[in-house]
């Protein structure tokens, strides 16, 4: 027996008041006292104007990860579909208040209501996805007939200027200036708080419009290439990567090691290359016609890469016209795994749909380079 599944229902959770750029700094802190010198670059290349942060105006957390997604979540519920009704959570995120337990144990805790199967996807951008995709399956196969799925973020606790005391001292007094790494300073001015839920049902809704999920295609290049944004581990002075635990303890502070870090020159190799060459093998598979699309939903981390994604699709054929692309990266800012849900969510409560549309999705992930494309189509 053939089944669809249908993305029936989109919530977002964005965190306080929005901030701008001339904020930033006020709420994270200046690191060693001074603003950094790289922040008018790093913001005149992504183009973001706004995000947010679970921090209030003095750096002081206002919401956990697990918080801002079930939020996020609650946003889903109405008189006709509540938390009783859930029977599947899969919860994405790059940044869980803890290691163990797992991110999506803790959301379900939040939320109380009653025992279900729960799924925690980690890594980078694609963990929302990757949870996405678990529910996808989930009802797919008839094991469930919904599944209610998350991306978040709570990167602003880990980018206070107090975690980079301890090195920004050792940088000063071997070289100083205090300024820390480029590497370390870049994502500080990138990456914003947030969640992102999606009902998903194995039947349309009665009233209103669906998505229904066409395909989630999915693929890691980790053994090609080396790790590009990372935490909780270095670098040494041969590439090789080093986690945490295989790390001195006073190395954890003097080198920021549980900061977020991005290679910013494999990133700008590789990080377009990869995810045309996944879309050319989606197309081929898949048998797919890019020119029937109505709107291109690209997850980007940068403004910096739109004209490069839009030069990299042309050159393999697979152009897509910019009155296509539909971004809110100017809006929320970088929100990892759940970015894809916040432009999901905007795009979906527009007005702007009608039925037969087609929703391509890019969402690609520097971590060690995974990849997914995704259609949906409106019905």
């Amino acid at each position: 027996m053939s089944r669809n599944v249908y993305i029936n229902r989109l919530s977002s959770f964005l965190p306080n008041q929005p901030v701008s750029n001339d904020e930033i700094e006020g709420i994270l802190g200046f690191i060693n006292g001074v603003s950094s010198k790289a922040k008018p670059l790093i913001l005149r290349n992504n183009q973001i104007k706004t995000r947010y942060y679970a921090l209030d105006k003095n750096g002081n957390a206002t919401h956990t990860n697990a918080e801002l997604t079930k939020l996020a979540i609650e946003k889903l519920f109405d008189a006709e579909f509540g938390l009783k009704d859930v029977e599947v959570l899969s919860c994405g995120t790059s940044s869980p208040d803890q290691i163990l337990p797992a991110h999506t144990a803790m959301v379900h805790g939040a939320l109380g209501g009653h025992s279900m199967e729960i799924n925690a996807s980690s890594g980078a951008c694609s963990a929302g996805i990757q949870a996405l995709k678990f529910g996808y399956l989930a009802v797919l196969s008839g094991e469930a007939n919904n599944a209610v799925c998350t991306g978040s973020e709570r990167f602003s606790i880990w980018m206070l200027a107090k975690y980079f005391k301890e090195e920004a001292a050792k940088v000063a007094q071997l070289e100083g200036d205090g300024m820390i790494a480029f590497e370390k300073d870049f994502l500080r001015f990138m990456l914003s708080d947030g969640a992102g839920a999606a009902l998903l049902q194995s039947t349309p809704n009665p009233n209103g419009l669906s998505l229904r999920i066409e395909w989630i295609e999915q693929q890691s290049y980790a053994h090609e290439l080396p790790a590009c944004m990372y935490s909780g581990g270095i670098k040494n002075e041969r590439g090789e990567f080093i986690g945490w635990s295989d790390l001195e303890q006073a190395r954890w502070t003097t080198e920021s090691v549980f900061a977020v870090k991005q290679d910013t020159k494999l990133l700008g190799e590789f990080i377009v290359k990869k995810g045309g060459e996944l879309l050319t093998r989606v197309v081929e598979k898949r048998n797919f016609d890019i020119n029937s699309i109505t709107y291109f939903l690209p997850h980007l981390s940068s403004q910096y890469f739109g004209p490069r994604i839009d030069k990299e699709l042309t050159r393999i054929g697979l152009g897509i016209p910019a009155s296509k692309w539909f971004v809110n990266l100017s809006k929320v800012g970088n929100v990892g795994a759940g970015s894809a849900y916040l432009m999901l969510d905007e795009l979906f409560h527009s007005g702007k749909l009608k039925a037969g549309d087609t929703l391509l999705m890019m969402v690609p992930e520097s971590a060690r380079f995974n990849y997914g494309w995704m259609l949906f189509t409106v019905v």
